[in-house]
């Protein structure tokens, strides 16, 4: 409009100027005509602006309380406008909606329905430059959607494991029956590290490590363990797995590629009858899951090609094909790489060593009595403890083993016998939990809600006397030293007129004394 102003301005303009001008706009020589004379007249330079209906704070505030339902938020309008006995323009529900879909974003309108994580689906999110291999890694655990048998029960193991972000070769893998803790990150890192068989061929010394915030990956352990090697360790903010992608593809990928074809997986989809979870006898044992989660690592590494790698290539090909060195670890130093120390010192005694109360003995410890001894440990294990000498910089002595080890009846019999108890305490609170409770009748009309069970009065009255009757006979404890006698210069008290002897007596001490 600009242009056409400019040759009306020199007496230029011509019917061939505004047909050229509704073409290219794709609009009728007729609505080209309009916005010249508004342009004339008005000083306006495009399209006349049309007053419409926009989404206000307070329609945001209400679209957020109704979680996104238009037709709430309209009713809600409506009701607002009653109650003021006013007469305002409210939209109808069709303009609301269009008003709605114009304003707010597809990311906005998803979050006010499903919150923050439905909202981030409609993200946009760059890629981080390639790096080489073993530049950085990821790690992370995943809880095992499969249940499988372990000592008769079933349980849903957790994997931990460290994938490299170049090559997306999988470095390091532990495997847990139950949630891991820090030992798992160290056992995952000791297998990651280490180019020895079983573990090898990837592996070396990772440029850093990316972890989102889990007490496990920053331990005081795991960041010992990763600074004596000068490996940094990147904490991510929480709840963005975007983050960290690539070992969150590869949490997706398992559950989609292995875990779904697996026996006792829990989120298979199941008709509409109630849940019968698969019985324990037809489960997979826990060494199978292992062998077959090892073996499924194993094809990733070599005959999987993730589309993140160029040229249709395997993870392996990818290593192989990474020019950059790898940073071998002797396996000396990684023997004692995932443990902790004691932080004392000990001596061996005729009964070996003693830790936790708890007599350790081994073989070599023969001719070693007296020796000053410091004890390494792996974490949440303590059937072995490794014993180094105090002296100097501390030369590995040998291993030790638990002097008196249950045997696994004993174990299976004793967690038989805290289950059982645990069921009878869960068994308890809930009786108590349902007297506590004060249960209520439904109600269809907005009235207050009666009782749902009735107790007489002369139960109530029974129930509060039962619970403040107190035997303090029965409370009284027979073994205290009764109260000796009085000093022979104590007054005592003198029987008064109209008491009879059954009277208690005063208590010794409380007379003055003459």
């Amino acid at each position: 409009m600009e242009r056409l102003r400019v040759l009306d301005a020199r007496g230029e303009l011509t019917s061939a100027h505004v047909q050229l001008m509704s073409v290219s706009l794709e609009v009728s020589e007729r609505t080209v005509w309009r916005w010249l004379k508004a342009a004339r007249t008005e000083g306006l330079a495009g399209s006349m602006p049309r007053e419409r209906f926009t989404v206000s704070p307070e329609v945001r505030r209400l679209l957020t309380v109704w979680g996104g339902n238009a037709a709430a938020v309209h009713r809600e309008l409506l009701a607002q406008a009653q109650k003021r006995g006013e007469c305002p323009r409210v939209p109808s529900l069709a303009t609301l909606q269009r008003a709605i879909v114009r304003d707010l974003s597809p990311g906005e309108r998803a979050g006010l329905k499903g919150g923050e994580a439905a909202r981030r689906r409609f993200d946009v999110y760059g890629k981080r430059p390639p790096t080489h291999r073993n530049a950085c890694w990821e790690g992370d655990h995943k809880r095992i959607p499969v249940r499988v048998s372990l000592d008769g029960a079933a349980v849903c193991p957790w994997v931990t494991w460290f994938i490299d972000v170049a090559s997306k070769v999988i470095v390091g893998v532990a495997i847990t029956p139950h949630q891991p803790a820090r030992d798992a990150v160290l056992a995952a890192l000791r297998t990651g590290i280490s180019l020895q068989e079983p573990y090898g061929p990837f592996g070396g010394l990772p440029g850093r490590v990316r972890v989102d915030r889990g007490k496990d990956f920053l331990s005081k352990a795991v960041s010992r363990a990763l600074g004596a090697f000068a490996v940094p360790v990147d904490d991510l903010p929480a709840y963005k797995p975007y983050r960290k992608g690539t070992i969150e593809a590869l949490n997706g990928a398992v559950e989609e590629m292995l875990l779904v074809s697996l026996p006792g997986y829990t989120r298979r989809a199941r008709p509409a009858q109630a849940y019968r979870p698969d019985l324990v006898e037809d489960l997979l044992p826990y060494p199978d899951f292992v062998r077959v989660l090892l073996d499924w690592v194993a094809w990733w590494n070599t005959e999987h090609r993730p589309a993140g790698l160029t040229g249709g290539r395997t993870p392996a090909q990818a290593w192989d094909a990474d020019p950059a060195p790898v940073e071998d670890v002797p396996e000396e130093r990684l023997a004692f790489f995932a443990l902790e120390d004691d932080g004392r010192i000990r001596k061996i005694t005729t009964n070996g060593v003693s830790w936790r109360r708890r007599a350790y003995i081994a073989d070599w410890m023969a001719g070693h009595v007296g020796t000053r001894v410091r004890l390494r440990y792996l974490p949440h294990f303590d059937g072995r403890i490794e014993v180094f000498s105090a002296e100097g910089w501390g030369r590995h002595l040998g291993s030790a083993y638990l002097a008196e080890a249950a045997t696994p009846d004993q174990r299976r019999a004793l967690s038989r016998v805290r289950e059982s108890r645990a069921r009878a305490l869960k068994a308890d609170l809930k009786a108590a939990e349902k007297l506590r409770r004060t249960r209520y009748t439904a109600t269809t009309t907005a009235a207050v809600p009666g009782w749902r069970r009735t107790e007489t009065a002369r139960e109530a009255e029974a129930e509060i006397v039962r619970a403040q009757a107190v035997d303090l006979a029965a409370r009284a404890l027979p073994d205290l030293i009764p109260p000796r006698e009085p000093p022979a210069g104590w007054a005592r008290p003198r029987p008064r007129p109209g008491i009879t002897s059954s009277t208690p007596e005063q208590e010794p001490g409380s007379g003055s004394k003459e």
